[in-house]
């Protein structure tokens, strides 16, 4: 077993794994540790613990250590700095007449690089901005571009819910969302209905899923072929969450709604889409 710590380094990010060493680390302390960015300080998200090492594949880097008061004022530099850097990368951006839009400036906390976050709906060649930035700032410089989910995490906004955006609230990285969710959970295929603020299908789509998949099995679906009390009948209509079944009976046309545990199910039917459906939410999908 190895002693841990869980450090995240943005407000609602991911969560990367340090060795405390001999450092006695409480939730919400700032740590100075080392990445593969340089060194960076983050903040303790998950206090001491033991975990099997033999989850690890490479040896844990150690907390060099906790932040003292001339790390606090090198944070507070930093941000000047950031606020500065993205001014001054937006007019560079302007100068250069690149189709981007630049969405944060980020400095390592050592000052070792610079790096700008920019969405563009095609591939730009910002080569000459790099060496145009790099002149002014004189360090390394680091221009990502993100995708329309990583936009929303980073502005923040309000949902269709009235809240805040989940991905800049609590989600610490972004989990798959797929057509598939919607359609299981018998939602309208309006893309306009389904999807968030971003574009994308709504990150909320799966946090009930799993409650879904395990109804979705055990529950017939539209068109099977069932007994029931009635005699026999086909599947017109269910509702996963109630467990009820509209059926209607072959001899007499009634319909009749039952439990699912009343019935037997003689011949299952399978869930459709339409090719029109297919398409729309295709776009949606986030793979």
């Amino acid at each position: 077993m190895k002693k841990i710590i869980g450090v995240r380094f943005k407000s609602v990010g991911k969560i990367y794994y340090f060795d405390p060493a001999e450092l006695e680390l409480a939730l919400g302390d700032l740590v100075i540790v080392e990445t593969a960015r340089g060194v960076e300080c983050g903040e303790v998200a998950l206090a001491d613990r033991e975990i099997d090492e033999t989850r690890f594949t490479s040896p844990l880097k150690p907390v060099i250590r906790k932040a003292n008061d001339a790390d606090m004022r090198q944070i507070e530099r930093n941000k000047k700095r950031e606020e500065e850097a993205f001014e001054i990368c937006r007019k560079k951006i302007e100068a250069h007449k690149l189709k981007m839009n630049l969405i944060e400036a980020e400095c390592t906390f050592d000052n070792s690089k610079l790096l700008f976050y920019f969405t563009a709906e095609n591939r730009v060649d910002f080569r000459e901005l790099v060496k145009d930035l790099a002149s002014v700032f004189r360090t390394r410089i680091e221009l990502r571009q993100i995708g329309v989910r990583d936009e929303a995490k980073m502005l923040g906004g309000l949902g269709i819910c009235g809240q805040p955006f989940c991905c800049s609230r609590f989600l610490g990285e972004f989990h798959p969302v797929s057509i598939k969710m919607a359609k299981e959970q018998s939602l309208s295929l309006n893309p306009t209905k389904i999807s968030g603020t971003c574009g994308r299908l709504m990150c909320c789509l799966k946090y009930e899923q799993d409650s879904y998949e395990q109804l979705f099995r055990t529950t017939p679906k539209v068109g099977a072929i069932v007994k029931t009390s009635e005699g026999r009948g086909v599947v017109e209509e269910t509702n996963l969450l109630t467990g009820k079944l509209r059926v209607k009976i072959d001899k007499t046309d009634n319909v009749v709604t039952v439990d699912k545990s009343e019935v037997e199910v003689i011949k299952d039917g399978y869930s459709k889409m339409s090719k029109n459906d297919m398409k729309a939410l295709k776009e949606l999908e986030d793979n």
